[in-house]
Order: structure tokens, then C-alpha cells, then sequence
């Protein structure tokens, strides 16, 4: 351990990890006193360095684990093994992990074995059941248990957390850090006519779609397909826009149910700043990512989920989300729903921001600083969650966005 100045290390293997995490790194190194390591582990290798980039981040220790085909019981076993020696090596005070992936579950478990304390970044969401989804629903949980502190986005998180007998005093709400990463890529200028969405049909309204959990493999992706083809072909002056994940499971069912489609664009995955600049000129969202169920409605855009249930209750109680599943019929129902009405699609879209204000990183290093000297956080410091009370009331980044 370091002493008085503190150690923390952050431990990114993902995308949404990188996006969720690049803030806070980038904060922790903003003249806090705070010596900040930033670990890798490379369980998204393309899509994870674009987002480095954005935020500037240099890793200090890059594992490269993820190989062809790689098992989940294959990249945990290496996860461990992996940074437990880099945890060895920096001796920190706090690790940092994020969400609810692989890497969150292996880095927590190796920093628990070592001694060092863990600080869970977005701790507390549910879905209520265990195998959904699958794994990240088990490793969010196992994670909260293994953490000293635990940075809930929301109430309801928190709420999660003290039922499950987390002890209070570790439970800090910080609104959800991808709000301060959207507001970071907003306010960087952006050439639409350029790159990857220079293709894009803008005239068209613009249906972006971002489909490709495991639990969606095979039936639930082929229906989702369905479902896509026929609002293409019935519902006039929409354009969807797909960009396809890389996994072989969701690339190869995709390519072959809606290639060719003249009104379905099916692109590679997007860099993070395209997909937000993308995200903030379509009309409305089907997806069954968590990141995208909360950056969508901090965009003033309509939500629909596929997927049975979601850890972010927020923007389904908040108005601009809706589950739907993957039924082709109730797909095609609320999208045509949002498409034709212009009151249900007024309902929705609204800049309802529940799940930050854009410092929430501000607060977890607040928190984390204290926490290394010893000190108490006030907790008038916390994020709370305020609504439009009309549609007409603009959340600050509603306002960046109409500049």
C-alpha cells in the first residue's frame, strides 16, 4: 500500500466498461493525490481501444486474455490467475471494477483473495433472476458481496443493496457515470457526413437497433429479426440501422435474416462517439444493452427493451422506456405504437434523465479520497433523482445537445 497519498487500480476488460470507468480514471487523475493504475484485461479487444482513446487512457498493464471461443469457466480461470499477480505487483488500496461482467467478477474475486479492498462501480442493480440475464445478473451479485464500497447509480440500486444486507455505511448513490461519459462525447465536435455514419438515411426517421445478449442466441435473435423485417416492410419513412455485434452467435443469424433489406443498414459495431451521435438523431431505440437503456432517455429518446425483464427499472417507471421482449408481434406493436402516434411518442420523448446528472465521478472520487484518509462523506454529496415535471422542462444535456 501506498500511505497517505493512495493507490487505487482500475480494472477494464470491456466496452461498456471502458465507457462506464474512462471518466472516473480520468477524474482519479485529475490532481486528487491519487495514484491511479489502469489495468486491462482485454475481454473486448476491437471494440475496447477506440474507447481508450476517446477518454486518453494508457493502460498500465494489458493482459490480453480473451482468446477464439474462450469459455466463460476458461476467461474467469485467467481473470483470476491474471490480475491477482498484477494486484500483487501494485499492492493498491482500492480495486475498481465495474458492472457486471466477467472481468468485474474476476478482478473482484483476485482482489478479495489478496487482500485489497474493492470499490463496485454501478453496484446494486436487479433483475430478481439469477439466469437473466446470464451471467452478468450472477456476477453483479457475487461481485456486491465481495466489495467494501459500493457506488449504487440510483435509490432503487441502493434499495437492492440494504435488502441484501449490504452494510449502509459502504452504499453511496452517484448517479450512473455514462451519463458523464454521454456528456463528454456531446460536447466534442462531430462530422456526421464523414466515417462510419456518412450512409446513414437522415431524412428517413432512423430506427437504431443494438441487439446481441447470450441469452438472446439463436430463437430470441431470429424473432427479434423477424420483428425487424416486417417494420421495414410495413411502416413507411423508417430506416433501421443495425450495428452488429462481432460474435459469430448474433453476426451469422443477422447477416443471413436481414442483409439486403433496401430499408435494414446493417454496419460493423460503432465507435462509442458514432453510436451516441447516431443514438441522439434517431427517433427511437430497440436494444437489449444496459448501457443504452440509460443513455437513450438522457437523449430525450423513446426505449423499447428487448429482453423479459431489465436491472434499470428507472426509465420504465420514469416513462421513456418499455419492455417488450423479443415477441416479433409485441415488437411490431409498440414500434408502430411510437411510429404513428405522435401522443404515445410525445409520452416518451422526453429528456427524462434518471440516471445521473454528469458527475457522478466526481462523487466516487469524493468518496474514494475520503475513504483513503479516513474522513466521513457527507451525504448531502449524493445524486438525486429528479424529473421533468412537463415535457418541456430540459435536463442540462438537452440543452448541449440543441446548441
Amino acid at each position: 500500500m501506498t500511505g497517505g497519498t493512495g493507490r487505487v487500480l482500475v480494472v477494464v476488460g470491456t466496452r461498456p466498461e471502458a465507457i462506464k470507468l474512462g471518466p472516473v480514471v480520468r477524474a482519479l487523475r485529475a490532481g486528487h493525490g491519487i495514484d491511479t493504475r489502469l489495468c486491462v484485461t482485454g475481454q473486448h479487444r476491437e471494440m475496447l481501444e477506440p474507447v481508450l482513446d476517446l477518454f486518453e487512457l494508457v493502460p498500465d498493464h494489458d493482459l490480453h486474455l480473451m482468446t477464439p471461443n474462450q469459455t466463460l469457466a476458461g476467461l474467469t480461470s485467467q481473470l483470476i490467475t491474471s490480475t491477482s499477480a498484477v494486484v500483487k505487483e501494485e499492492r493498491p488500496d482500492w480495486v475498481i471494477v465495474q458492472g457486471d461482467t466477467t472481468t468485474a467478477l474476476g478482478a473482484g474475486l483476485a482482489a478479495f483473495y489478496e487482500g485489497a479492498r474493492v470499490a463496485h462501480v454501478e453496484a446494486g442493480l436487479r433483475t430478481s433472476d439469477r439466469r437473466c440475464p446470464f451471467p452478468e445478473e450472477a456476477n453483479r451479485r457475487m461481485v456486491d458481496l465481495l466489495s467494501d464500497l459500493h457506488f449504487a447509480p440510483t435509490e432503487g440500486a441502493r434499495s437492492n443493496l440494504l435488502r441484501e444486507g449490504i452494510d449502509p455505511s459502504g452504499v453511496h448513490v452517484t448517479g450512473n457515470t455514462v451519463i458523464d461519459a454521454l456528456q463528454h462525447v456531446v460536447a466534442r465536435p462531430y462530422d456526421v457526413t464523414s466515417g462510419p455514419l456518412a450512409a446513414i438515411p437522415f431524412e428517413r426517421r432512423i430506427m437504431l437497433v443494438t441487439a446481441h445478449r447470450r441469452e438472446s442466441f439463436g430463437h430470441g435473435l431470429a424473432s427479434i429479426c423477424q420483428a425487424l423485417r416486417q417494420i421495414a416492410d410495413e411502416i413507411e419513412d423508417v430506416h433501421i440501422v443495425y450495428p452488429v455485434h462481432l460474435n459469430p452467435n448474433v453476426r451469422d443469424v443477422v447477416h443471413e435474416r436481414l442483409g439486403g433489406h433496401p430499408k435494414i443498414t446493417l454496419i460493423p459495431p460503432l465507435d462509442y462517439a458514432s453510436l451516441v451521435q447516431l443514438m441522439r438523431r434517431s427517433t427511437i431505440v430497440l436494444t437489449d444493452s444496459g448501457g443504452i437503456q440509460e443513455e437513450a432517455p438522457s437523449l430525450g429518446i423513446p426505449v423499447l427493451v428487448m429482453r423479459p425483464a431489465t436491472e434499470r427499472p428507472e426509465a420504465v417507471e420514469a416513462g421513456c422506456a418499455r419492455i417488450v421482449g423479443t415477441d416479433p408481434v409485441r415488437i411490431v406493436a409498440e414500434a408502430r405504437r411510437l411510429l404513428e402516434d405522435a401522443d404515445a411518442y410525445r409520452s416518451m420523448a422526453r429528456v427524462a434523465n434518471p440516471f445521473g446528472d454528469g458527475h457522478a465521478s466526481e462523487r466516487i472520487v469524493a468518496v474514494l479520497r475520503a475513504a483513503i484518509r479516513g474522513e466521513t462523506v457527507p451525504r448531502s454529496n449524493e445524486f438525486t433523482l429528479r424529473l421533468p415535471t412537463s415535457l418541456g422542462e430540459a435536463a442540462p444535456i438537452a440543452a448541449e445537445l440543441s446548441a
